[in-house]
C-alpha cells in the first residue's frame, strides 16, 4: 500500500510517537515517558507547550491549551470572542475549512454577525486587493487559513499582519494544514489566536491538537466542569475562566510532545525541503500527462498537498481505481473546503487529493505518476 492521504491524517506515525503512547497507557499516573524518568502529568503538559511554542512561534507557552483537535479549538476560539455590537461582520477567506465556516455561519445565524467571504485566486491565494474589496468599516475579527488543504497554497501572512494592523482586527490562523511541515511565527504575524491540530505534520494521533490566545483576550468557555483546581468554586469568577476541563487526553498529549520532540530532532527545515522535493516531482510527472487537470502550482502553493482531475473521469472514481487497481490511497471531494472548489470551478465532485508526508518516499511518487498515466491513457481510449 501507497499512502498519499496525509492531508487527512499523517501515517505512518514515528515509533517514538507510538512508544509514548504505549508507555503513558500502560503506566501509572506518573508514568515512565523517555529515558527512564519519571514526568508527572503536569510536566508531559508543560513539555509539550514548550516544544509547540518552538514549533510555532509562541513565547506566552500557559496560553496554549490542549483540545480534541482543530474542530473542537475552533467552535472554543469562534464561539468564545466578544464581536462588540449586534451587526459587527466576521472576515472569513475562501480557502478555510468547514471547521470554521460552520461556527460562523452559526454565529451568523445566533448572533446576528454577517459572515464576509474574501475571494481567493484558482490557485487558493488570498491578495490584499480582495482583503481590501471584502473589509467593512463594521468588521472585527479575520479568519485565515494559513495553508489550502486542497491545493496547498500558503498565504502571504506578513501582507496579512499589515492589513489587520490597518484594519484594527483580531487575527485568527488556522495552521492545521502547516504546524510540522511549514515555519509558523505567531508572535511574528501578531496572531492573536492560533489554531493547530495534533494528528497531521505535527506526527500526534487522532483526537489531539489546541489553540493559543494571546494575554488580553477572554475567552467565554465552550465546556464547563472539573479541572482539579478551585472545587469549591460552582461558577467562574473574575473571568478565572477554564479552557481545559474534564478528563484531559494524557497518552494524546504525551503523543503529541513525542511528535513535536521528533520533528525538532529531524530539523523542519530537512522536512519541508523533502516535501517540497516530492511535491514537484508530482507537479513536473503530472504536466506531461494528457488528460490531467492539475489545480495549483508550485511557485505559490508550497504546502505537502496538491490536487489534480483526469479529464472524462469523476474524482470518487479515480481515486477507487488508484486504491482498488493500485494499492494508492488518495483523497477525492471536496475535502470539506467548498468555498475554494468554487474559485477552481470543482465544486461538483472536487478534485483527487495527494499529499505527502515525511515518511513518503520518491518510489511512492513516480508509483503513483506512473498509475496517474495509465489511468488517463484508459480514460481516453474509452471517451
Amino acid at each position: 500500500m501507497i499512502y498519499l492521504n496525509n492531508g487527512a491524517t499523517s501515517w505512518p506515525k514515528p515509533p517514538a510517537v507510538l512508544e509514548a503512547v504505549q508507555a503513558c497507557l500502560s503506566g501509572t499516573p506518573a508514568s515512565q515517558f523517555r529515558g527512564g524518568s519519571s514526568i508527572m502529568k503536569k510536566d508531559v503538559e508543560v513539555l509539550c507547550r514548550e516544544k509547540l511554542g518552538q514549533l510555532l512561534g509562541i513565547r506566552e507557552t500557559e496560553r496554549i491549551f490542549f483540545t480534541s483537535g482543530a474542530t473542537e479549538s475552533m467552535n472554543t476560539v469562534l464561539g468564545g470572542l466578544d464581536y462588540g455590537e449586534k451587526g459587527s461582520s466576521i472576515l472569513v477567506t475562501q480557502t478555510e475549512h468547514n471547521s470554521v465556516l460552520r461556527p460562523v455561519y452559526n454565529l451568523e445565524q445566533l448572533r446576528e454577525h454577517p459572515v464576509l467571504v474574501v475571494k481567493c485566486t484558482i490557485n487558493g491565494t488570498v491578495t490584499e486587493e480582495a482583503l481590501e474589496t471584502a473589509v467593512r468599516p463594521d468588521s472585527r475579527v479575520l479568519i485565515v487559513n494559513h495553508c489550502s488543504n486542497v491545493t496547498g497554497c500558503v498565504q502571504d501572512m506578513e501582507m496579512i499582519r499589515e492589513f489587520v494592523k490597518r484594519h484594527g482586527l483580531i487575527l485568527i490562523v488556522d495552521v492545521s494544514q502547516s504546524a510540522g511541515c511549514i515555519p509558523v511565527d505567531a508572535d511574528k504575524w501578531e496572531a492573536d489566536a492560533l489554531i493547530f491540530t495534533g494528528h497531521k505534520s505535527l506526527m500526534g494521533i487522532q483526537g489531539t491538537g489546541g489553540f493559543y490566545v494571546r494575554s488580553g483576550i477572554e475567552l467565554k468557555p465552550l465546556k464547563y466542569g472539573g479541572t482539579g483546581r478551585n472545587s469549591a468554586q460552582l461558577t467562574y469568577e473574575n473571568k478565572d475562566y477554564e479552557y481545559e476541563v474534564g478528563t484531559q487526553n494524557m497518552p494524546g498529549i504525551t503523543g503529541l510532545l513525542a511528535g513535536a520532540e521528533f520533528i525538532e530532532q529531524t530539523g523542519l527545515a530537512a522536512i519541508m525541503e523533502k516535501e517540497a522535493r516530492l511535491i514537484e516531482m508530482l507537479y513536473c510527472g503530472l504536466e506531461q500527462i494528457e488528460g490531467v487537470r492539475i489545480y495549483g502550482n508550485h511557485d505559490v502553493c508550497r504546502g505537502p498537498v496538491m490536487s489534480l482531475n483526469f479529464q472524462g473521469l469523476k474524482a470518487s472514481d479515480a481515486a477507487y481505481i488508484l486504491e482498488s487497481g493500485y494499492g494508492i490511497i488518495v483523497r477525492s471531494g471536496l475535502h470539506c473546503s467548498p468555498l475554494i472548489h468554487k474559485a477552481m470551478g470543482t465544486e461538483e465532485g472536487g478534485t483527487v487529493r495527494v499529499s505527502v508526508s515525511w515518511f513518503t518516499e520518491e518510489k511512492d511518487i513516480k508509483e503513483f505518476l506512473g498509475a496517474a498515466k495509465e489511468i488517463a491513457a484508459s480514460v481516453a481510449r474509452n471517451i
